[in-house]
């Protein structure tokens, strides 16, 4: 669940932000918090949440580079985890001064399923050298390096970098195509933004949006079919709040809803109850 979260949150990635970003370009401070609800709906199963998402942001340094700390964590409900136990933990560290990731690393726990990883980010030579490690595959750490593109970021470094961009950059309708930045591999994710809209959020009211649609790409096919298309409504204000997410997958759909919010930087202009 924590994957599709993190993969609908990249849409927005404004390019690789080589310059200092002006403290209005970043829409975010330390000590923000956002928390998920996500729900779970097939043919004879209710909408039911069945797990809660939290981003928080601190600061901290990595060597002598100041930096973001971005700790995300996905995990069920204590009634849910007779049936699907899920803790999956996301970390990445990004620069203060431009947000490049400088680090990144995941320790997944999904019913049986394991893994882990880790990845460090080299600007200067555009590369980046991940660890990964699946018990049920591999019994040694695998490595790899990877060429760099400009817009080839992991997921949750995309979600902060996305909340940079400017809307009037976007043209409705229109393709655009970003990398998604995994253990082995670089993958080309499809979206379109699709304009604004009002949209009824539970908790949180009639919410301003910008909508999106998204064509998902997995590395392992184990929740989503290749070409699923995927919704995404984002509060159309200066925090660039990811508010709803709504995604088909196998079985039945999920939907991913912001719940609480804490220490944001502006005001909820967007939100109105």
């Amino acid at each position: 669940m924590m994957k599709l979260l993190s993969t609908a949150l990249l849409l927005l990635f404004p390019g690789l932000l080589s310059a200092q970003l002006p403290d209005d370009r970043v829409a975010f401070n330390d000590g923000e918090e956002l928390t998920y609800m996500v729900s779970y709906r097939a043919k004879l199963v209710p909408n039911t949440e069945v797990a809660r998402v939290v981003f928080r942001t601190t600061r901290e340094n990595v060597g002598a580079v100041p930096t973001y700390r971005i700790y995300a964590n996905a995990r069920c409900l204590k009634f849910f985890n007779w049936f699907f136990a899920l803790d999956d933990t996301y970390n990445t560290w990004l620069s203060v001064n431009t947000l490049r990731p400088v680090q990144f690393s995941s320790n997944l726990s999904e019913g049986d399923y394991r893994f882990n990883s880790f990845f460090s980010y080299n600007w200067g030579l555009m590369e980046v050298n991940t660890r990964y490690r699946n018990p049920k595959r591999h019994a040694e750490e695998q490595r790899r390096t990877l060429a760099l593109s400009r817009d080839s970021y992991d997921g949750v470094a995309l979600f902060y970098n996305l909340r940079a961009r400017d809307v009037s950059e976007f043209t409705e309708g229109e393709p655009m195509t970003l990398n998604l930045l995994m253990e082995d591999t670089i993958r080309q994710v499809t979206y379109r933004y699709l304009g604004r809209e009002e949209k009824q959020v539970k908790g949180l009211g009639k919410v301003k949006t910008l909508k999106f649609s998204l064509l998902l790409v997995t590395s392992s096919g184990e929740s989503f079919d290749d070409g699923t298309e995927l919704f995404l409504w984002i509060s159309d204000d200066r925090n660039k709040i990811p508010v709803l997410v709504e995604t088909p997958i196998k079985v039945g759909s999920v939907r991913v809803r912001l719940a609480k919010y804490k220490n944001l930087k502006y005001e909820t202009e967007s939100f109105s109850k």
